[in-house]
């Protein structure tokens, strides 16, 4: 029986040791980190491993002994194309008890899976390979009158693509009612096909081309953003996006809903499909044909909205290589390929703070008890942390140096050093939608995951 294991510094939750491990790579010193076409995604009791066509979903502590703790996934990819799993996330709606896998492909397309392998649903983004996918949301505070905001991220090379949660959460309950109800329906088996189209039809999404200072390497949508000064009448909803590449390190664009505000935009949507509607029409009367009618014709890629840039920042040689952000957006962290770590505040769109001899680094933000009152915590045996307890910090794992450190944010100092194996990785539990306001507090936590042994830990958010 596995029992768990506590040091000064983490707390070990699980293991995913099993020969499951071996069809994505496992098997060999370093096999987590050194394999390009690896990806994962972490829940809170499961982990999820693809790699090229196949997606593994290993449970862990409590949850490995469940008889579906080990599914294997193998999705329908096209071979002309050689197309394969190039991100992978999970998706969590809490109010309805919903958990599903989302995958990304090198052909730019998205697909669900449930937790025992069915298929659900499958979604072309754009022609390209999807770099990243990004669950994150803001919620409603209980004291200020704002509207709450959960999204799906799509990164693509120089494309950010944006799904609401709630159009998302409205498919997956339909899949999962109709799923429950009609089990044993003929049609229901009909819908385990990939094809290029689902019975629930296109999920909304806007698109926006943030390539102007080149092709990005990773980047992500911030937040909410005031509308341009003169446009502040607007109604539509305007995002803030960071973009790092091989061109800007850092580049910020403000998205529009709209694809075009402007006077020519708007009569020229209205001029060009009725001109070329007479043309076709016109056409047809002179090379009319008996051809037999065209088969289905396939899903045409959608049309960017705007996206105006901001500002950049140019250092060459130097590229941007990775983005992290905090739980609100405010903050960013930027790795580059010069060993170099920067904290960016994406709301005034500055550095506030630079690492410098973190080269292969991966950065992660989590919430430590640095603020606790001790005076009340020993007055009762029973104390529950409750948010403000908590300090936002920055976990920053190089494995060059074989240690984990983590910093407190904006320019406090560093709290702890983490010894961890050369085949380590750090990972976080997915953004869970509609998680309630009112339930204890969970902080944003960090886990540890050495490939070579299996083990899974939590880095400890007490500094005694």
């Amino acid at each position: 029986m596995w029992r768990r294991k506590q040091s000064s510094s983490s707390t070990e939750v699980g293991c995913i040791a099993c020969e499951e491990l071996s069809l994505v790579g496992a098997g060999k010193e370093g096999w987590l980190v050194e394999d390009p076409n690896l990806v994962c995604a972490l829940d809170t009791h499961a982990l999820a491993l693809a790699h090229n066509s196949l997606i593994l979903l290993l449970g862990f502590g409590s949850s490995s002994s469940s008889p579906d703790s080990r599914v294997n996934i193998r999705p329908d990819l096209s071979p002309i194309e050689s197309e394969h799993i190039t991100a992978i996330e999970w998706l969590v709606f809490e109010d309805y008890d919903i958990r599903v896998v989302v995958a990304g492909t090198s052909s730019g397309y998205l697909l669900f899976y449930s937790l025992l392998g069915h298929f659900i649903h499958k979604q072309m983004i754009h022609p390209g390979r999807i770099l990243k996918l990004r669950v994150r949301g803001t919620k409603r505070d209980l004291t200020q009158d704002t509207t709450s905001s959960e999204e799906v991220c799509v990164v693509m090379p120089g494309i950010v693509a944006r799904f609401d949660g709630s159009h998302i959460q409205s498919m997956l309950c339909q899949w999962f009612e109709e799923t429950h109800t009609q089990y044993w329906d003929q049609k229901s088996k009909k819908r385990g096909s990939e094809g290029p189209e689902t019975p629930y039809g296109r999920l909304p999404f806007q698109l926006w081309n943030v390539s102007k200072y080149g092709t990005c390497a990773d980047a992500a949508i911030t937040g909410i953003m005031p509308p341009p000064l003169m446009e502040l009448q607007s109604s539509q909803r305007y995002y803030c996006a960071v973009a790092v590449g091989e061109d800007a390190v850092v580049s910020a664009f403000r998205l529009s809903e709209d694809k075009s505000r402007s006077l020519v935009g708007a009569i020229l949507s209205k001029v060009v499909p009725a001109t070329f509607s007479t043309i076709a029409s016109v056409s047809r009367m002179f090379w009319r044909s008996e051809q037999i009618s065209p088969r289905k014709s396939e899903v045409k890629p959608q049309s960017f909205a705007r996206a105006s840039p901001l500002t950049c920042l140019k250092d060459h040689p130097r590229k941007g290589e990775k983005l992290t952000l905090s739980p609100s957006g405010t903050l960013a962290a930027i790795t580059d390929s010069l060993g170099r770590i920067l904290l960016l505040d994406t709301q005034a769109l500055v550095v506030v703070r630079l690492w410098k001899g973190y080269r292969d680094a991966s950065c992660l933000f989590m919430e430590m008890l640095v603020k606790r009152d001790t005076a009340a915590a020993s007055s009762s045996n029973y104390y529950e942390p409750v948010k403000s307890d908590y300090c936002l910090c920055l976990a920053i794992h190089a494995p060059r140096k074989g240690i984990v450190e983590i910093w407190q944010m904006r320019t406090g100092p560093r709290l702890r050093i983490i010894q961890c194996a050369k085949g380590a990785k750090i990972l976080q539990p997915t953004y869970r939608f509609g998680s309630s306001m009112t339930s204890p507090y969970v902080p944003l936590e960090v886990f540890l995951l050495n490939g070579d042994s299996g083990q899974i830990s939590v880095l400890n958010r007490t500094l005694n």
